[in-house]
């Protein structure tokens, strides 16, 4: 039963809970190895077997069993009959088909490039520098660049992401009454096209390097968005387009340090016209000891990216050093917040 796993973790010992802790990678492996094959679309119909599933995946049936029983003991599926398999709440966010799909993050999430960084996270912690550079020897945007198969494994993530907050974003900001909106580093445009069809009439740009814009572009054509949303190819630090009502950075400024995001919310002010808005989508860091997932996703960016999580004071803070000033922070119903910011 989904969340069983997590009432046994409340009442297990203080030494199971750590072991469980400890052995987490080893669930997101699993998880990968699901994502990866296709698990959950195969039981979009229905239970099947570990042996139907292994025959469809081409995998070896007692080693596909054992992965399944070990997800299913949290969640991750369920085994309702020995040796029968089905999907949980959980799983059926691992199916390519849902609209908000987790697949293409847990896919990234557990890649070889990304464990590599996460296994020199010392590093990170001895010299404050990435350890995806100092693994990889360059920063993520170069080899992206330079990998076409890691680039497009990051962006299905982004979609995965975007995705998720993208209904909650739109539920809790008011777009109506703009005219244009322009999604800066946009990706493929999850976020900006469920903005579009809650808006009719609302145009839109989503802009973004360009070995990037070429998906955006087909994935707005698929959303049949096309006479309403424009592709631009683009550097942030650079300039972005000018004229818009709104400007976009959903989990934008997380990737960057204090002087390049300071950067990016300057080349925002220059470009929005004067009574114009810019809208963060980040995650706020609560205080203290508070859970939260902002606080895993913080030492993603410190191997990775170089960027940071931030609190609330830090981010009134760089607007500020930009010259914009944070007018409200709004909650949405998932992890993320709206910060919007006008000019100062």
């Amino acid at each position: 039963m989904t969340g069983s796993f997590f009432a046994w973790l409340d009442q297990a010992s203080t030494s199971e809970q750590l072991n469980c802790l400890i052995s987490g990678g080893w669930i997101a492996q699993a998880i990968r190895v699901a994502a990866d094959l296709g698990i959950a679309d195969l039981l979009a119909d229905g239970p099947k077997s570990g042996d139907e599933l292994a025959q469809a995946t081409g995998s070896h049936p007692r080693a596909l069993y054992r992965v399944l029983r070990m997800l299913a003991s949290v969640g991750i599926f369920s085994e309702r009959e020995p040796g029968q398999f089905a999907l949980t709440p959980m799983a059926d966010l691992l199916r390519s088909d849902s609209p908000t799909s987790l697949r293409g993050r847990a896919r990234f999430a557990g890649g070889e490039t990304q464990w590599q960084a996460w296994s020199e996270l010392r590093h990170s912690v001895k010299t404050g520098n990435t350890a995806f550079e100092y693994v990889h020897g360059m920063d993520v945007w170069e080899y992206r660049a330079k990998n076409p198969a890691a680039g497009a494994a990051f962006n299905a993530a982004m979609t995965s992401l975007s995705l998720q907050v993208a209904g909650a974003v739109v539920e809790a900001y008011d777009f109506s009454g703009l005219d244009l909106v322009v999604d800066v580093a946009g990706g493929h445009g999850a976020l900006l096209t469920a903005v579009l069809r809650a808006i009719p009439g609302l145009r839109g740009i989503v802009t973004d390097l360009p070995h990037v814009t070429e998906g955006a572009e087909q994935a707005v054509a698929e959303a049949d968005l096309g006479d309403r949303c424009t592709v631009v190819a683009g550097n942030m630090f650079d300039g972005v387009p000018s004229g818009g009502d709104a400007y976009l950075l959903s989990y934008i400024i997380h990737d960057w340090d204090d002087d390049r995001s300071i950067a990016i919310l300057e080349s925002c002010r220059k470009a929005m016209k004067p009574d114009g808005k810019v809208l963060l989508i980040e995650e706020i860091i609560p205080p203290g000891d508070c859970p939260s997932f902002g606080k895993l996703s913080d030492l993603q960016m410190l191997i990775a990216a170089g960027g940071q999580e931030r609190t609330e004071d830090e981010y009134r803070a760089l607007c500020a050093a930009a010259g914009l000033r944070l007018t409200r922070v709004i909650p949405t119903r998932v992890a993320r917040s709206i910060i919007e910011c006008a000019l100062a």
